[in-house]
């Protein structure tokens, strides 16, 4: 696990992306996550959603079936699968300003509801859902069995959990997780990250049967080409973006280095992208009449 020297509190979370709120939402759009790219063809709008879709598709999510966007921030894969998959979809962010934007956006639509608050100390139902899915949000979990843990609770006997997430690679070397991991990390107030083999080993630990492991870095990482291209330009014709940067008192502009950092990290294997399948056991009644 690559954890960072100085360990982000919840609160720092959230003000993170307070502070960078209008700069995600111009230079990315309202998905807050990498784009998937699977011809190659794809505009990063429809890679956005692509991925969205990717993730809806494994958690089998479908009409009325209930499902929990742990870390939804602007609402956005909550809202495409509540007007896509016709599922009643409860989202949760530390933001606020991302729950605000997801409240505001939500409008009439009562298949979706969203809550301010953290995973790790929410008050939802035990076995209350169909499906669980987390994009780009485990990174943020301080206690990463924890997270897994409750998503266990909150699923239904049979429901299933599909995550995305950053990796660490499985040995980067010790410039890699020095000059690029334990950064990374820092900057982007991540408490830790894992490989593949940590998590899948946490999955079987809290007792999720893992279904299917994707690694998905050679279809995202063009995510951080386009957002380094997309913030170079507003530099040149934005004076805000000059005077964010130049500004001292903003905490969280370090966000221009990092981007460097993603880049190569994913170019030299350091980071990964991988995408988890997992199902919550039936009850054992339950499991005798699917054999």
């Amino acid at each position: 696990m690559i954890v960072p020297s100085e360990t982000p509190s919840s609160t720092d979370i959230a003000e993170h992306y307070d502070e960078l709120d209008w700069v995600y939402r111009e230079i990315w759009g309202e998905h807050v996550h990498h784009g998937l790219w699977l011809t190659g063809v794809e505009t990063p709008e429809a890679a956005v959603r692509q991925l969205v879709r990717h993730v809806a598709e494994l958690a089998a999510i479908g009409p009325d079936q209930t499902v929990c966007d742990v870390g939804c921030g602007y609402g956005a894969t909550a809202r495409l699968l509540a007007e896509e998959y016709e599922a009643r979809v409860t989202g949760i962010t530390l933001s606020p300003r991302q729950y605000e934007y997801a409240v505001a956006r939500r409008g009439d639509n009562d298949s979706l509801s969203f809550l301010l608050g953290d995973w790790l100390k929410n008050d939802l139902a035990t076995a209350s859902f169909d499906a669980v899915v987390a994009i780009e949000s485990v990174e943020h979990m301080a206690d990463k069995p924890d997270c897994f843990g409750e998503a266990f609770r909150v699923l239904r006997p049979g429901g299933r959990f599909v995550f995305s997430t950053w990796l660490a690679g499985e040995s980067p070397r010790a410039w890699e997780e020095r000059r690029l991991l334990e950064p990374i990390c820092r900057e982007g107030r991540l408490p830790g990250i894992g490989s593949a083999s940590e998590y899948q080993e946490m999955l079987r630990a809290t007792g999720f049967l893992l279904e299917s492991f994707e690694d998905l870095s050679s279809r995202v990482r063009r995510t951080w080409s386009i957002c380094i291209r997309r913030v170079l330009t507003r530099l040149c014709r934005d004076g805000r973006y000059r005077r964010f940067l130049g500004s001292g008192g903003n905490r969280n502009r370090i966000f221009a280095v990092t981007l460097l950092r993603m880049w190569l990290a994913y170019r030299t294997g350091a980071m990964r992208y991988g995408l988890f399948a997992c199902t919550k056991p039936p009850e054992e009644g339950e499991r005798a009449r699917t054999v």
